[in-house]
């Protein structure tokens, strides 16, 4: 039953009902929309799969990476997996949208699972990325870390997919097709992550995607001047 029991948790984690308040954050979507860069479902698609190749590959391989020392009773790494994910994040509103979804995902994560190495992570960090918190619960459900980097990865796109739904009115049912489009994607992303867990984080891949920054700061800017529908 342990089986069962985690792989009830990685879904859990996916869900898109999981309370952890990424629900407010378009992950790019809102700013591309409002630029006219993502306007129908064909252009949708090819800004997740950039998306998932890069912001994705990244919270990937940290939430890997976080399992693996969770799991290993690694803890003197938090502060350093903690530092090297900020660093791979040059947009300072990335990296404010990624500390706010982790604290959301803390509160969620400690009334489901008893996580030690979350006092840790806190104790060390602060304030975690989210894809650090979620490799640590995810360890703590007794999955590992490639389950830890497909959620990571699957999260990275299909809240920017529903977000495109709500702003753009794309039909449902053709934009959750994109979605299945990138499986092989996402599986070929969690297999270098789970590959790469074990490294010392400043030796974790770094892909970087300069046009998800640039939208980033235009969407922090354009928020304080304009109500917006998402956080980020």
């Amino acid at each position: 039953m342990t089986g069962f029991h985690s792989g009830l948790a990685v879904l859990a984690l996916a869900d898109a009902r999981f309370p952890n308040g990424g629900h407010v954050h378009s992950g790019g979507v809102e700013e591309a929309a409002a630029s006219g860069l993502v306007s129908d479902v064909g252009q949708l698609r090819e800004f997740l799969f950039g998306r998932l190749r890069s912001a994705g590959a990244v919270a990937a391989v940290f939430a890997a990476a976080a399992a693996h020392a969770a799991a290993a009773g690694h803890r003197a790494d938090w502060l350093a997996l903690d530092g090297e994910l900020d660093a791979r994040t040059p947009s300072p509103a990335q990296r404010e949208a990624s500390r706010a979804q982790g604290r959301g995902l803390i509160r969620a994560g400690r009334a489901a699972w008893q996580a030690p190495a979350l006092t840790d992570l806190l104790a060390a960090t602060g304030r975690p990325h989210h894809p650090i918190v979620l490799g640590v619960l995810t360890a703590a459900s007794g999955a590992g870390v490639w389950e830890a980097a497909l959620v990571a990865g699957y999260q990275s796109v299909s809240g920017p997919s529903s977000a495109a739904v709500r702003l753009l009115g794309l039909d449902p049912f053709a934009v959750n097709a994109v979605l299945v489009e990138l499986t092989a994607d996402l599986d070929d992303i969690a297999d270098a992550a789970a590959a790469t867990a074990h490294l010392p984080p400043s030796d974790l891949p770094a892909p970087g995607s300069p046009a998800l920054d640039l939208l980033a700061e235009a969407h922090d800017r354009h928020h304080r001047e304009e109500v917006r529908l998402f956080a980020s």
